[in-house]
């Protein structure tokens, strides 16, 4: 029996070492697909100055891990960590290989913000050791629908191609987080992250799909892309959507209440096609702003920063506390602002 045929095989019966019997067919409601699959995004922007002034390495490493919760959380499809800090601050020639959590922030919240969408069983081989990974272990688990669960069977699948002889001596063999690996038909360089789609006759073998389609065509949400931007003005003109995006919306204690931006007579959810939110740091968008050349250039400062968005909003109205970190600011305002988008 060829190795294709003894995966079919153990296909029917065994997932991740469970038995079928006891793997749901479906998965479970909590990551019920969208019918007919979106294709329409929903994009975070946040600052590298949520760290610059955090002193001790677990102090930096608790921000992104909260971050990234709040993206899985919610459904973010994309994230963009854009640098606000002093062009005299920013780092030059940093060391790749040394830590950058007080060096370099934007690669720092990057890295970890990265290393939390993988999969798990695939971080080893898409993520070399790294002094700013040394402390990963403390951060919470996203468990997204990617995420393998032993109980849980979604027909598409992450995977990254690993080294060996397939059983026809073509193709590849991909690692999903099975006992054993897959074959694809495709020829793939090693350390490759894939997006596998399992067909219902389980006599056929996965194949490679674009990494949106079990978003698009699946109606699952499927992890978050991770972005880096230079400045404010580059998470606007570096999108990767065509068309940029349609709604903007900028977060600022002195913007307009959500209950009036949108307020309830408004229609629900929105029309659009690519929504981004941007967060400030701790002296906020404006800080932003006066950190960025072209922006600078524009006139483009202070209150005029609201300019950039088509929405400015005020998250939480008559706070109690004088701060709101970004990191709360996220897990409030995808609160209020998610009827936008999901009505259900």
């Amino acid at each position: 029996m060829s190795f294709h045929e003894q995966q079919n095989k153990k296909r029917k019966t065994m997932h991740n070492g469970v038995r079928r019997e006891n793997v749901s067919v479906k998965p479970s409601t909590l990551f019920a697909p969208i019918h007919g699959g979106r294709d329409w995004t929903v994009t975070v922007a946040i600052p590298a100055s949520v760290i610059t002034s955090l002193a001790t390495a677990d102090q930096r490493m608790a921000v992104p891990g909260r971050i990234a919760r709040a993206l899985a959380i919610f459904s973010v499809d994309e994230v963009v960590i854009f640098d606000d800090t002093p062009l005299s601050q920013r780092p030059r020639d940093t060391d790749p290989d040394a830590y950058t959590g007080d060096t370099d922030p934007c690669q720092f919240l990057a890295h970890i913000i990265s290393f939390l969408e993988a999969p798990p069983f695939m971080r080893k081989a898409l993520f070399p050791l790294h002094p700013n990974l040394r402390l990963t272990a403390s951060l919470p688990t996203l468990d997204m629908p990617h995420h393998p669960n032993p109980k849980e069977w979604i027909p598409y699948r992450e995977g990254v191609s690993v080294a060996g002889k397939t059983s026809t001596g073509k193709g590849t063999l991909v690692d999903v987080g099975l006992e054993e690996p897959v074959e694809v038909e495709d020829k793939i360089p090693p350390k490759t992250r894939v997006t596998l789609l399992f067909s219902e006759d389980e006599s056929k073998g996965p194949v490679c799909v674009n990494p949106a389609a079990p978003r698009e065509e699946g109606g699952y949400y499927w992890g978050y892309t991770v972005r880096r931007a230079s400045s404010l003005s580059n998470v606007f003109t570096e999108s990767p959507y065509e068309g940029g995006y349609d709604i903007s919306i900028g977060t600022s204690e002195r913007g307009t209440p959500i209950s009036q931006a949108f307020p309830p007579s408004r229609p629900r959810p929105l029309d659009f096609k690519h929504m981004l939110i941007a967060f400030g740091g701790p002296r906020g968008l404006e800080f932003a702003a006066m950190n960025d050349e072209e922006l600078v250039e524009m006139g483009i400062q202070g209150p005029r920063t609201k300019e950039l968005f088509e929405h400015w909003i005020n998250v939480l109205p008559n706070q109690g506390s004088r701060t709101i970190k970004t990191e709360e600011a996220a897990f409030i305002a995808l609160t209020a602002l998610r009827t936008l988008w999901d009505t259900t």
